[in-house]
């Protein structure tokens, strides 16, 4: 539970340096080590689905909030590193689908899947939660708390988004304030 406090303080300082600081890209940065954080609060609590929905919902907000912040493109696509970057996102593809080979060996074969939970949702869900409807009870009865974090995880990241991209708000170097008189 120590490791629960910890995080959870980590994601509070965060967040005031999110809001605190000057830099816009810092901002981003501080956001997203917040979001990971969060993601492995969600693995301590035993929500490995909603981690890894956080993570992926993460990456990919931080990637567009990252692109949205900078001005021009980054520097190494011109520069005279060609063969260097080129190995380097040839080793990654490599590593990779090694790894990937390796887990997908752990995998059933198709058409015999592993359903132990699959059938006693299918086998007990009427009785135990009333529901007609199989689905809506395996979403909303068996796993709310699940769809109630990813339901958390993708609003906390469309605002966020939006946040930062919107124009209302923004003023250009040198342009000065103009007073409302009321």
């Amino acid at each position: 539970m120590l490791g629960l406090h910890i995080l959870l303080v980590l994601m509070i300082i965060g967040a005031i340096i999110a809001i605190e600081v000057k830099d816009l890209l810092s901002s981003v940065v501080a956001v997203g080590a917040v979001g990971l954080c969060l993601s492995i609060v969600f693995l301590i609590l035993k929500a490995p689905d909603v981690a890894i929905t956080q993570l992926v919902v993460e990456i990919l907000a931080l990637i567009i909030l990252i692109r949205a912040t900078l001005k021009k493109d980054l520097p190494f696509s011109t520069s005279g590193r060609w063969l260097v970057n080129t190995f380097i996102t040839g080793a990654f593809i490599v590593v990779l689908m090694v790894i990937a080979a390796k887990c997908f060996q752990d995998l059933p074969k198709f058409g015999y899947p592993d359903m132990r939970v699959a059938r006693t949702y299918l086998s007990e869900g009427m009785a135990k939660t009333g529901a007609t409807n199989i689905v809506a009870a395996v979403i909303l009865d068996f796993r709310a708390f699940d769809t109630l974090g990813e339901a958390t995880v993708l609003f906390a990241a469309v605002i966020s988004v939006l946040a930062v991209v919107r124009r209302v708000g923004r003023k250009k170097e040198g342009q000065q304030e103009e007073e409302e008189e009321y």
